[in-house]
């Protein structure tokens, strides 16, 4: 019915006339009694010619003598001007020879017909999609609302999403209410504790993937972090900022705290303490490195690098030095504290030393600070790897 491009609105009436009156009768008596009516900028041959006005769709019947019927008429016009045009239809009071009545009933608002099916429409392949759309208005809001309940999925008694099973990497966090959050945002491979009586479940899912810890930054998430590390094989730790829940955070605070995780050995969790707590009393964990000794009888013939030595004489300590062009200690902190250093020192800095694994973190920091070298263990989870400063290992130190 609607044969124009640009249709917005579409007017329903009603007509009866007391008599027998054909579709063309009625379609006549239109154009006819509301010709001049309106002037020249809404006369209806003038619309129609372009296309403003679409075709007159006229449905009557007639029986024991009477007419009557439903008037519809397509408009690319505004609101205001269709509502003007609709009401010159009532103003119609024969067709041909017979006595007539028209009532408008509404003006349809086709938009908000199109925007009613786009919404049933988007909840549908939110439903299929695994890509993410963080948007604030109110139609992507209640789609997102609608899915991610029904995302959420029961892992071996515990909350987990969708993809707990197919994922490589997982996070742990406190709760239901916490994997529900982070649904909301498309993050789907999430699975919760539910307490510090810990389920064998996680432990089994630590040996096959990569784990990352993401808590409350408060009393009760580090008590939850403490009993995690004693059962599981927990690769990275994440904090909620201080004063916020994971279940009430935003989108970009997600999104950071999750870029900002940390090596669980650079938060000063050792397997020492981890075996303490359990009351074992185990020699302290250590990163595997080459050994920079070299086999008895052979003489070398390179003296090792002052970054080799450094990170010698760290082995196994979590620090970390800050040194100048020469070489020359500068400042000496732990691998815990050494992004705070980074951005807070205003020393003659030229390269950091650390005994941690390097990631992206440092990496940045290290080139806001203008460092020419930055020296770690091993290279962690660094994906924009920069020109300058140069990234250097253990064993390409």
């Amino acid at each position: 019915m609607h044969d124009i491009d640009t249709t917005k609105y579409v007017v329903h009436a009603n007509i009866a006339a007391e008599g027998f009156v054909e579709k063309s009768d009625v379609v006549g008596a239109i154009f006819g009694q509301t010709e001049g009516l309106l002037g020249e900028e809404l006369d209806l041959r003038d619309l129609q010619k372009s296309s403003r006005i679409g075709r007159i769709e006229v449905n009557v019947e007639s029986k024991s003598g009477k007419s009557v019927g439903e008037i519809l008429i397509p408009s690319g016009l505004d609101k205001v001007e269709t509502a003007i045009l609709a009401a010159s239809l009532e103003t119609i009071d024969r067709v041909g020879p017979c006595i007539a009545h028209v009532e408008v009933t509404k003006v349809e608002d086709i938009r908000a017909e199109k925007r009613r099916r786009i919404t049933e429409r988007a909840k549908l392949l939110m439903r299929e999609a695994v890509e993410r759309n963080i948007d604030s208005d109110t139609m992507v809001s209640e789609v997102k609302q609608a899915v991610r309940m029904e995302e959420i999925t029961n892992y071996k008694g515990l909350p987990a999403g969708p993809n707990i099973e197919s994922s490589d990497a997982i996070l742990i966090v406190e709760g239901r209410a916490d994997v529900l959050n982070l649904l909301k945002y498309g993050i789907k491979n999430a699975i919760a504790v539910e307490g510090t009586n810990i389920s064998p479940t996680i432990a089994k899912l630590s040996k096959r993937k990569t784990v990352t810890a993401f808590f409350d930054g408060d009393r009760g998430g580090d008590l939850i972090l403490k009993e995690l590390l004693q059962v599981a094989d927990v690769d990275y730790v994440a904090t909620s900022p201080e004063g916020r829940s994971v279940e009430d955070m935003a989108y970009k605070e997600i999104a950071k705290a999750l870029h900002n995780k940390e090596p669980v050995e650079q938060r000063g969790y050792t397997k020492e303490q981890k075996e303490q707590e359990l009351g074992q009393e185990q020699q302290p964990r250590k990163i595997q490195r080459k050994s920079s000794k070299v086999a008895e009888g052979v003489v070398e013939e390179k003296s090792p690098s002052p970054f080799k030595m450094h990170l010698h004489e760290l082995e196994g300590t979590f620090k970390a030095r800050l040194l100048d062009k020469e070489t020359r200690i500068v400042k000496e902190t732990t691998v815990r504290e050494l992004a705070k250093e980074l951005k807070e020192t205003s020393e003659n800095a030229k390269s950091v030393v650390f005994d941690g694994v390097i990631t992206q973190r440092i990496v940045d920091l290290a080139k806001e600070k203008d460092l020419d070298y930055v020296v770690g263990i091993k290279m962690g989870d660094v994906v924009k790897m920069p020109i300058s400063p140069k990234i250097l290992t253990a064993d390409s130190a």
